[in-house]
């Protein structure tokens, strides 16, 4: 590959080489890594060195969430990191398992076998597959557009809910009590209370300790890789006061190498199960991904491919199902400390790999003595870290609307179940779209004097109406889903100011498609106006909003002057030439014989600054 050439070939290759590189560089997806360097090596391997050491101990303490030992963790961080920088497109990001899939995963499979169970770690493993097949087929179909139904409002509300059920779920650990694992928040606080008599101290000071600490030193130096600062004391103290001895739970034996390659059984009452949570997860991650991937995009000035990321979760995921891993995705706290580390391609995911190998397959007897309290106080912690309240505030103060869906997900999560309150949240994001789609503003306009341009009067006081003529402005595609309202809408105004509408001018400029239903609408407006003597003119249509009229008659209908004008502008000339109004002209500012010899002062010399917005805070 020619981009390793400056590494280990000092530039010079033989012509066999040359072939085989060349073969292998137009298989990498990205063109990131073509004009690679020791320099950009040297970035790379620091920044994969660095995520690789502190995404150990969080894949340990996130396994747990899911209900499993810790070293499935660590098999779930090998082969999508391998991968990724062969199909992937950013090159800022950290795959690996997050804890939010890691709630969905162990809400889904526990109700279908009891956590821990033999099937328990076979369902998991064919979840994987599931998820990884579904994210691949998205992108054969080029199904990116389905992430637009997993809404910002709806990944804020559930991933506060989830950081919630995260923190809640540790809690047996940290007090070191046993509590049985449950995807309610309520059942699990329940559960725990219920257990308060039976807390175990050692447990609870260690782990306390321990989230202090993690605060204290991100208080200090916030990119210090302090996850590993606690899990490395947790280790020594563990040895050094022989826990074990002590009756606190700690992680024991951890099988070492490699996880061995197995197929999942398949029966269709599994697979039915499974289905929903599947689909969940593979728009989650695929949202994750994308949403991190655009982030760095944009701060780095370069683009992504999203079906390329689309493809490279899912065969990571398809791989780590065949070998005991968990689903894969990209991590926001790894990512932003990979971007913190320098790195400049994806191929810091390669070397943080490694790092996992290294571990597998050396390093695994050194973690027997760490107690489940301190991987608790991590989770808790990163738990917390997913709160976001300045989102929420965004929300609040941005479009209340939005805040309310939040809220909403964020409830039923906790209340309801975590993929109810997902899929209640896309609900709810949908119904509020229709509901904006059916109901869309219809504006009033009125003329800015000296100007050839037409204000709303509710946002601009200095715009002046036409006694006789009413302008309106239809703020959305007329459709099926807002036909009626517009039909009653538009006639409604038009019978306003005490009967003397003479004539409507709807400026069509922000309308973009016209349905069946839509044309009835219009045909029935265009029929009540011409009953109540009152003329219609169109203006500002666009090219196949057009075409669709003249397919459906409507232009005839209209009368045989058509009256259809580029600009509202244009109407009022005719209107008021055709009304022989000479106190209109002077209202626009202007004199005038005919439309076509109109002549008005140049836009350029006229200060617009006089006619801001009323509201324009």
């Amino acid at each position: 590959m020619e981009f390793l050439t400056p590494i280990f070939f000092d530039g010079k290759m033989t012509s066999k080489r040359k072939k085989i590189f060349q073969l292998l560089s137009n298989f990498v997806a990205s063109n990131q890594i073509k004009n690679y360097n020791l320099k950009k090596f040297r970035y790379d391997l620091q920044a994969g060195l660095t995520v690789g050491i502190m995404l150990i101990p969080q894949a340990m303490a996130y396994s747990m969430i899911a209900g499993l030992p810790p070293v499935y963790g660590l098999y779930a961080c090998i082969f999508p990191l391998l991968i990724y920088p062969f199909i992937g497109t950013s090159r800022h990001i950290a795959l690996g398992i997050i804890a939010v899939d890691m709630v969905i995963i162990s809400a889904s499979v526990s109700n279908i076998v009891p956590s821990g169970s033999s099937e328990y770690f076979l369902l998991i493993a064919l979840l994987a597959i599931m998820v990884g097949l579904i994210q691949v087929l998205m992108y054969f179909a080029r199904l990116g557009f389905l992430i637009n139904y997993l809404s910002r409002p709806v990944i804020n509300g559930f991933t506060m809910a989830a950081a919630l059920i995260i923190i809640s779920g540790q809690l047996g650990n940290l007090l070191g009590v046993e509590v049985s694992q449950s995807a309610y928040f309520l059942d699990t606080i329940k559960h725990v209370f219920l257990k308060i008599s039976e807390i175990d101290h050692i447990a609870l000071f260690l782990g306390g300790g321990s989230i202090i600490l993690i605060v204290l030193i991100k208080y200090w130096k916030s990119m210090f890789p302090t996850s590993l600062v606690i899990i490395v004391l947790g280790i020594i103290l563990g040895w050094w006061m022989n826990l074990p001895e002590k009756g606190v739970n700690v992680v024991g034996k951890i099988p070492s190498g490699f996880p061995g390659l197995e197929l999942p059984s398949l029966d269709l009452a599994s697979f039915r199960g499974l289905l929903s949570t599947a689909i969940t997860l593979a728009l989650v991650q695929f949202m994750t991904i994308i949403t991190l991937g655009k982030t760095y995009a944009k701060k780095h000035e370069y683009s992504i491919d999203s079906n390329k990321e689309l493809l490279a979760l899912g065969t990571g995921n398809i791989i780590n199902g065949f070998f005991n891993g968990l689903p894969s995705s990209a991590s926001f706290s790894r990512s932003a400390v990979n971007d913190e580390s320098g790195t400049r391609t994806s191929l810091s995911n390669i070397f943080a790999a490694l790092v996992v190998i290294l571990t597998l397959l050396y390093l695994t007897p050194v973690f027997y003595y760490l107690p489940y309290c301190s991987l608790a106080a991590v989770v808790i912690v990163a738990g917390v870290n997913l709160i976001d309240i300045k989102a929420i505030r965004y929300l609040y103060k941005t479009k209340k609307r939005d805040f309310f869906i939040a809220m909403f997900t964020f409830v039923t999560t906790l209340l309801i179940g975590i993929q109810e309150g997902i899929l209640l949240g896309i609900t709810a994001s949908l119904v509020a779209i229709l509901y904006r789609m059916s109901t869309p503003n219809v504006a009033e306009l009125g003329h800015l004097p000296g100007t050839r341009s037409f204000k709303d009067i509710e946002r601009y006081s200095k715009a002046e109406q036409f006694e006789k003529i009413l302008i309106l402005r239809v703020d959305a595609s007329f459709s099926f889903a807002n036909a009626e309202y517009f039909k009653d809408n538009i006639l409604a105004k038009s019978t306003g100011r005490g009967g003397k509408i003479e004539a409507v001018i709807l400026d069509w400029s922000a309308i973009n498609d016209l349905d069946t239903t839509a044309l009835e609408a219009m045909s029935s407006i265009i029929e009540a106006l011409k009953e109540k003597n009152i003329e219609l003119y169109l203006a500002g249509i666009k090219g196949p909003v057009r075409d669709v009229m003249k397919k459906a008659g409507l232009y005839e209908s209209l009368g045989p002057n058509k009256r259809i004008f580029r600009t509202p502008y244009r109407a009022i000339l005719d209107i008021l030439s055709d009304w022989h109004e000479a106190s209109g002209s002077e209202l626009l500012g202007h004199h005038y014989k005919d439309t076509d010899k109109f002549v008005d002062k140049k836009e350029k010399d006229i200060d617009h600054t006089k006619y801001e917005p009323d509201d324009k805070t």
